[in-house]
């Protein structure tokens, strides 16, 4: 989407047939001189516009206020006085008809500036809804949601998912919205018997957001007699009990996930308003949310997996990084872009623990302020941005010290320092290659040393797995917590059919012409000013800067997944973002001269359907029901045999669901970043090992745990080689390799150190009593 604004330039007159844009002395045809005032890519209306500054990009400049009228005197201004104290009546005539014409002369700029902006505005919605549409149709017809039972949709939630919506539920449930917030903040059931704020370890805004909407919507619906929910009996058949099902917003499981459906339909939107300023072009807007739903498996998986913390973060990320362009293109920053990127910020943070990773990768700006595309007093005010929204975050938080101790953080203090000294220190000009090495280096180092220091300083090694993750993937690091990340499948490296994938839909080799084009581009740029050093180059440079830090955050999403798997559902959409390209007027206009660009894209857009229409359908494909009765066995089994007070040990996906269906306290769940909690789950998990009985029993009895949840899946599944329960357990205690593993023992006689209360073909629940 073009936007012309208005500037306190003058309007530049249209040029004769036949007449030459003077050219100043000296300059050289690619040096950006002699050209007409505007940006590459922007179109300006017919009859003239007003002339842009030099250096912006396409799109909205910001406010700029009208040059002051001059104060009026003499007789016409004595007569407005004559005419203002003559009554009332006459000076509301007055106020009126100035306000008629206030008015009239702003829709007429708004019409000038941009006839088809509400165009632009329809298609963002349309592609909104239409996302909405699409996976709140996958995520019916994969578990048939809207048939299942209370309990059902619960045991729907499995993991993490489970863990999150029960703090939704205790708030819901609660006596009043504050009572439910406070039961939140000292949690007893989480971890027994220590009492936690799960709002400060969980990033639970989200549920506490949702929470109160949904207590506001029903208290709303109530007063006014209003129904919320439909409810009828559903025969299961096969001998199974009929259940009842509820369907409406009234229904809290119903509520809580239409209401991600909704942020994430929102978000195609922003992905489709994105990939029009980006690139310019409505056209660029349509690539971006073609390749999106094309590509959809690998962009997202909000459809199988609602309440994960990326649900409600990753669209405010879209949000920033488009407030970020933004920034990035216009010549000076205003207050008020700078605030939006700080609440963006601040919104993507507070949901998620992994987007301060997330954001750290965006200090690639660093790279784009060195080599002389950005300056250094635009990159510090976007830090500045950054830093304010990382206090507010660690503020809400209450405190949480992984914000200020974390890789983020560090990088934001040294990049500052970098650019507050390097004028001092490096007396020589900055575009030296040399120069860019040095500061890069420092930035590394003093990254590192920084977080190094803070951590330790705070005594904080709750992410301290991250690293050895990493370590994991460069040199083959082995410990318990890194084989419980590594072994599963997200957290391995990314499978080679997803570049194939991508080449299919030929995502992939659109992305590389539109990053080829901007690698010559800028390597050109570079060199010309590395030899040269002229003045209007670096302007030229200027211009791109937004399409450079594009390039290299896709390269820092390419690295992050390559080595994490999962991390891909930040590649993905930015490679769509990055397709929108193809579009650019800044980048292929020498083609734009000789095919129409629609042409192109549409040609393009109709080869990518061949494969993109067979990804969709298979996903249409998908038919299921959701079902889980040995599990939903165990629940029951648990309400009605023991005690509210009875406190629970297992795999951690289970515990979460033992929590969200029957509230009995639990030792350890699925939110495995806090270095005390892996810990205890060591602990519960030594049931796998090959340790003698009486010392895992021990050790369970420490903990206060009086039922241990027996799954004898975990004892022999192997998703890999070395992947098995035991198989971790003989790299953490090669001690004990080669005994025959506990949980084998205890699946066929538990006595004398536990005993089997409950069991069926996938769970046994044994007792541990008290010596």
């Amino acid at each position: 989407m073009v936007v012309p604004t208005r500037s306190r330039n003058k309007e530049s007159p249209p040029l004769k047939p036949g007449q030459q844009q003077h050219q100043s002395p000296g300059a050289s045809p690619g040096s950006g001189r002699g050209r007409p005032p505007h940006s590459p890519g922007r179109q300006i209306p017919a009859g003239g516009a007003r002339a842009m500054r030099k250096g912006g990009g396409g799109g909205r400049r910001g406010a700029r206020s009208d040059p002051q009228r001059p104060c009026r005197e003499g007789p016409a201004a004595e007569g407005e006085r004559d005419v203002l104290g003559r009554g009332p009546l006459r000076l509301l005539r007055v106020c009126r008809d100035r306000l008629r014409v206030f008015v009239d002369d702003r829709k007429a700029f708004i019409i000038k500036a941009d006839s088809k902006i509400w165009l632009t505005f329809l298609m963002a919605a349309f592609a909104g809804v239409l996302h909405w549409c699409h996976i709140t149709t996958l995520f019916e017809n994969d578990r048939h949601f809207s048939h299942l039972s209370t309990l059902e949709r619960e045991m729907a939630f499995r993991t993490e998912m489970g863990l999150y919506y029960s703090y939704f539920k205790i708030i819901i449930e609660a006596p009043s919205f504050w009572n439910g917030v406070w039961a939140i903040m000292n949690d007893r059931i989480t971890e027994y018997p220590l009492v936690i704020n799960t709002l400060q370890r969980f990033n639970l805004y989200p549920e506490v957001v949702l929470a109160s909407w949904y207590r506001i919507y029903t208290a709303f619906m109530d007063f006014f007699g209003l129904p919320t929910k439909t409810c009828w009996t559903v025969n299961r058949g096969k001998g199974l009990s009929p259940v009842e099902s509820c369907e409406g917003l009234g229904d809290p499981a119903s509520f809580y996930v239409a209401v991600i459906f909704l942020l994430n339909g929102l978000m195609m939107s922003l992905f489709f308003i994105y990939g029009t300023y980006l690139s310019g072009s409505r056209l660029g807007g349509l690539v971006t949310v073609m390749c999106f739903f094309f590509n959809h498996g690998e962009c997202t998986r909000v459809m199988w997996t609602p309440p994960l913390r990326e649900s409600f973060s990753y669209p405010f990320l879209v949000l920033q990084m488009l407030l970020l362009t933004y920034i990035l293109r216009i010549p000076n920053i205003n207050t008020g872009s700078l605030i939006a990127l700080c609440v963006s910020n601040i919104f993507f943070m507070l949901p998620w623990q992994f987007a301060q990773f997330v954001l750290l990768t965006q200090l690639s700006l660093f790279a784009v302020c060195i080599m002389g595309y950005i300056d250094s007093c635009k990159l510090q005010k976007i830090l500045s941005a950054h830093m304010v929204s990382l206090v507010v975050c660690f503020i809400l938080m209450f405190g949480n010290s992984m914000l200020l101790t974390s890789y983020y953080a560090a990088s934001l203090v040294v990049i500052w320092g970098i650019l507050e000294l390097s004028p001092k220190v490096l007396k020589s000009s900055r575009r030296e290659v040399c120069l860019w090495v040095i500061e890069g280096c420092a930035w590394l180092f003093g990254t590192v040393t920084l977080k190094y220091l803070t951590s330790l300083a705070f005594g904080i090694a709750d992410d301290a797995h991250i690293g050895n993750i990493l370590k994991s993937k460069f040199i083959g690091y082995k410990d318990f917590d890194t084989l419980l990340y590594t072994c599963a499948a997200e957290f391995d490296f990314m499978e080679k059919e997803t570049p194939v994938r991508y080449t299919k839909t030929l995502l992939l080799p659109v992305v590389l012409v539109v990053f080829g084009v901007i690698i010559k581009r800028a390597i050109k740029y570079l060199m010309w000013g590395l030899i040269q050093a002229g003045q209007y180059e670096r302007e030229e440079r200027f211009n791109h800067g937004e399409l450079v830090y594009h390039a290299l955050q896709l390269l820092a999403y390419s690295v992050l997944a390559i080595l994490i798997m999962r991390l891909k559902l930040f590649l993905t959409p930015h490679l769509c973002v990055m397709a929108s390209l193809v579009c650019s007027k800044q980048l292929f206009g020498w083609l734009f001269c000789k095919i129409q660009p629609k042409t192109l894209v549409f040609a393009i857009l109709a080869l990518m359907a061949i494969e993109g229409s067979a990804n969709l359908q298979t996903q249409w494909n998908i038919m299921g029901e959701f079902s889980n009765l040995p599990q939903e066995e165990l629940l029951e089994w648990i309400k009605v045999n023991t005690r509210q007070d009875a406190v629970f040990a297992g795999a951690m996906p289970t515990m979460a669901s033992v929590k969200l269906s029957t509230l009995r306290p639990i030792v350890n769940h699925p939110h495995y970043e806090d270095a005390g909690l892996r810990a205890r789950t060591k602990i519960v998990y030594s049931m796998y090992s090959r340790k003698p009985a009486k010392e895992v029993k021990r050790e369970l009895i420490k903990l206060g745990v009086n039922y241990y949840i027996l799954e004898e899946s975990l004892c022999v599944s192997r998703k890999k080689p070395g992947c098995s329960m035991p198989e971790i357990w003989d790299v953490e205690d090669p001690a004990n390799s080669g005994k025959i593993p506990l949980c084998t023992l205890m699946s066929k006689d538990s006595r004398p150190y536990f005993i089997t209360v409950f069991e069926n073909s996938n769970y046994r629940v044994l007792k541990i009593p008290k010596e």
